[in-house]
């Protein structure tokens, strides 16, 4: 099979035993789901010198991407003072995420956006977020719950039904919508569970499809429509 390249932006981590070293990680989970959709998934590594200006050249010999979850977004890329409950943030992490979800959104490439990665797009686009949200009837954090999809949205069009059960795990979410998004799915709390861009083909969700994509018909979808749409753009270069 001559799969669609998909690249998925690493993690880089200050140790690891086995390594010895730093190193630049991936969920396996991300890598299996992207797989068994058919995708190849590669990872993006982000140098620690001027790690931004080449993004749009080296995106560019990709077919899609997946920007998946990690730690808080530091508050002052959205123009807020931290709250308690914000923490592990990182600031080159931040740098090479939004910088890459900017050369995503300039080239049009085909782009599935996990939780963490829902929320740098918002801000990419001058959103604002939710530092802390307060539980309620709905679990977020570490749970698995209901979210109700719009009809006719692209997602609906995906997972094929207006209730899908996600696996959630997120303290944060957002709060002011960035320009160009449109919200597709919310939770029964309110909280806005999926987003897509009017123009550029990426869909953003802040649920992790990659926990149940073996077992979860709807998770197991949206893989398969990031590889179908990069498999696409592969075939028509």
């Amino acid at each position: 099979m001559n799969r669609p390249l998909i690249a998925v932006p690493g993690r880089r981590a200050e140790s690891v035993p086995i390594l010895r070293f730093s190193a630049t990680l991936a969920a396996e989970a991300i890598c299996e789901a992207v797989w068994a959709a058919g995708g190849e998934p590669v990872i993006l590594h982000g140098p620690a010198a001027d790690p931004l200006a080449e993004l749009p050249q080296r995106l560019a010999a990709f077919d899609g991407a997946l920007l998946p979850g990690g730690a808080d977004v530091e508050p002052c890329r959205y123009g807020a003072d931290p709250a308690p409950q914000t923490k592990d943030t990182v600031a080159f992490q931040d740098d090479f995420d939004l910088g890459l979800t900017r050369a995503v959104l300039e080239l049009d490439l085909p782009t599935l956006a996990i939780c963490r990665g829902l929320q740098v797009l918002n801000v990419a686009l001058g959103g604002t977020l939710v530092q802390h949200i307060t539980e309620t009837t709905t679990a977020h954090h570490n749970a698995i719950h209901p979210v109700w999809v719009v009809t006719g949205s692209r997602l609906h069009s995906i997972v094929g039904t207006e209730t899908v059960d996600v696996s959630s795990y997120h303290h944060q979410a957002i709060d002011r919508l960035g320009a160009d998004l449109t919200v597709t799915a919310v939770a029964a709390d309110g909280v806005i569970e999926a987003v897509e861009h009017r123009r550029a083909d990426i869909l953003a969700v802040q649920w992790h499809p990659e926990d149940r994509h073996a077992t979860a018909d709807s998770d197991a979808a949206l893989f398969a429509d990031l590889v179908d749409r990069a498999r696409k753009r592969k075939e028509s270069r």
